[in-house]
């Protein structure tokens, strides 16, 4: 639950997601401007190319500093995937697409720790990153070699079959806004470094003076933005009216989900004492239900509007407000509940809001939106556990086990239980919060964004504005 200071493990993991973090929206605009199939397939080899390396390292320098690698081949995967579902469907049909790929992730969820538990018992920890090398490259070699459909194709197959005059190609294309990009990543790892160190150490110098590294480059960032001709996040994506509620509606949700998670796994496994295979069933509800509630939330999308069925906050919140209530005599059932209600909301608010995000931006921005998207899919985690950790450091007493110092917060079953339930409700709040901002979603009748009108946004190359000429 939580490692030593010192775990490598743990080292890794927040270098990677550090990497993962601060190049986003960076890596968005690299797929805007070169193509996100392209980048797509960049990312897919590379992070096979660097799970080989660890796979094969010889000390902990090389393991480091290709997980650090493979961190930033990931972040160039994250937003080319929603750039590419942008570029290949109309706004109106992104829901099911959307849907398909938020279901992917709750099913990797499922079989990530099971898969890896059982390479890890039988053949060693270089076999975790050893299966990865085959379907990356197969899918790194795929995405160069076929060529998906264009939005315009999916909007009017037969448009394409007409001859339409030519239209200039477009020769001049944004400056990539380097500077920007490197203030936004020093602002995000800033607050992903000062978010992850909290759970294990507290407020130190070291997430202080993260913290305020943070703030200062944020305050650079967004002057030098509102200054540049070119600039790394183009004022139109954040204009839409809908996609800024609708990031912070995914802060809000990924915080309280993962900082109910959080405390959720503490309870299984240290209060009732639980071993992980029972502690994975018990929380087994969320990944089905992330699974089988994501096209459910796709069609209510369509028919109800982003405005009614974001409400999937309201389960949210009975989810992590039911947690709360838990106990030592608490069921299976109680326990399976509680997760089944967060798998559903949160299925709901995912597929919604990040339909909302990407549907509002234009192809040729399409990268950068999925960049936003996937930032806010990375801060709120980190953010709700931090939360949930000083809620109960501030409620509790830590390190009352007798464990050594540094070995992560650690609370008595008879500390934490008490202080769980108020912890659980704060979060429930920033769920709440969350729910009111999904009111300022496009209800039923929403039009689509002004100035949208059909282009190719060919996912292998930079969207033109000219008509197909031929089939």
């Amino acid at each position: 639950m939580a490692a030593h200071e010192g775990d490598p493990r743990e080292q890794l993991t927040a270098l990677a997601l550090i990497a993962v973090a601060s190049l986003l929206v960076f890596a968005g605009r690299l797929g805007d401007r070169y193509g996100h199939r392209r980048v797509f397939a960049l990312g897919m080899l590379g992070f096979g190319a660097a799970s080989a390396g660890i796979g094969l390292a010889g000390g902990i320098g090389w393991v480091i500093g290709l997980r650090v690698a493979q961190g930033v081949f990931g972040a160039l995967l994250q937003p080319a995937t929603l750039g590419m579902l942008r570029a290949a469907y109309p706004p109106g049909r992104l829901g099911r697409p959307v849907a398909v790929r938020t279901g992917a992730i709750g099913l990797a969820a499922v079989a990530g720790p099971l898969v890896g538990g059982a390479l890890t018992t039988h053949l060693g920890w270089r076999a975790v990153f050893f299966v990865n090398v085959a379907p990356a490259l197969a899918m790194g070699l795929a995405a160069l070699a076929v060529r998906a459909p264009s939005a315009l194709a999916a909007q009017a197959p037969g448009a394409l079959a007409v001859r339409a005059p030519a239209a200039p190609r477009e020769t001049a294309r944004p400056r990539l806004d380097l500077p920007g990009a490197g203030l936004l990543a020093v602002a995000l790892a800033g607050l992903v470094h000062t978010l992850v160190g909290i759970p294990g150490t507290g407020w130190t110098v070291a997430t202080t003076l993260g913290l305020g590294c943070a703030v200062v480059a944020g305050g650079v960032f967004v002057r030098h933005e509102r200054r540049t001709e070119d600039p790394l996040v183009p004022p139109g994506v954040l204009r839409s009216g809908s996609a800024g509620p609708a990031l912070g509606v995914l802060v809000a949700a990924s915080a309280a989900l993962f900082g109910a998670l959080f405390l959720g796994t503490y309870y299984v496994q240290d209060v009732l004492a639980l071993d992980p295979l029972d502690s994975g069933l018990r929380a087994l509800p969320l990944a089905v239900m992330m699974v089988l509630g994501a096209p459910v939330a796709a069609t209510l999308a369509r028919r109800q509007g982003p405005r009614r069925t974001a409400a999937g906050m309201a389960l949210v919140v009975a989810g992590v407000l039911l947690m709360s209530r838990l106990g030592r005599g608490s069921g299976a059932e109680a326990i399976g509940g509680c997760f089944l209600l967060l798998g559903a909301g949160f299925a709901t608010v995912m597929v919604t809001a990040t339909t909302v995000v990407v549907r509002d931006a234009s192809v040729d921005t399409a990268g950068v939106a999925g960049g936003l998207q996937q930032t806010a899919m990375n801060i709120g985690p980190a953010l709700g556990v931090a939360a949930a950790t000083t809620l109960m450091s501030v409620a509790g007493r830590g390190d009352t086990t007798g464990r050594p110092p540094g070995d992560g917060p650690r609370w008595a079953a008879g500390v934490f239980l008490p202080a769980m339930g108020p912890a659980l409700t704060v979060l429930a709040a920033v769920a709440a919060a969350g729910a009111l901002l999904a009111t300022r979603l496009p209800g039923r009748t929403a039009t689509r964004p002004p100035g949208d009108q059909p282009v190719e946004g060919l996912p292998d190359g930079p969207p033109r504005s000219e008509i197909a000429s031929s089939a």
